[in-house]
C-alpha cells in the first residue's frame, strides 16, 4: 500500500514494506522518515529517510511529528498526513 498527499510545499509518502510502515516526508531537498513495525504496536522511529540514520524514537505520534517539522523547518500543521498514516504511534 502507498498513499501521496502534498500540501504547502511538502510531501509525505506513505508506505508499508514486509516489516515496517513508512510515513517520509520532503521539502526543499530534506528528507525525513517516521517508521513503524508492520503490526503498528511499536515506538516509532525518526530517521534522516526511508533507510535513513535513526535520529530518535517516539512512544507519539504527535512527538514524532513535531521531530520532523524541526527537520524540515516547517510547522508541525504544515505537515500533511496521508489518512492511511493517521494511525501510527502507540
Amino acid at each position: 500500500m502507498s498513499e501521496r498527499v502534498t500540501e504547502e510545499g511538502v510531501e509525505a509518502r506513505y508506505t508499508e514494506t514486509d516489516g515496517e510502515r513508512r510515513l517520509t516526508f520532503e521539502r526543499d531537498g530534506r528528507v525525513a522518515t517516521v517508521a513503524q513495525n508492520a503490526e503498528g504496536y511499536a515506538m516509532l522511529k525518526v530517521r534522516d529517510g526511508p533507510d535513513g540514520d535513526e535520529l530518535e524514537r517516539y512512544y507519539g505520534f504527535d512527538m514524532a511529528l513535531d521531530h520532523v517539522a524541526e527537520l524540515l523547518g516547517v510547522s508541525p500543521r504544515d505537515l500533511p498526513v496521508p489518512d492511511a498514516a493517521a494511525d501510527m504511534g502507540m
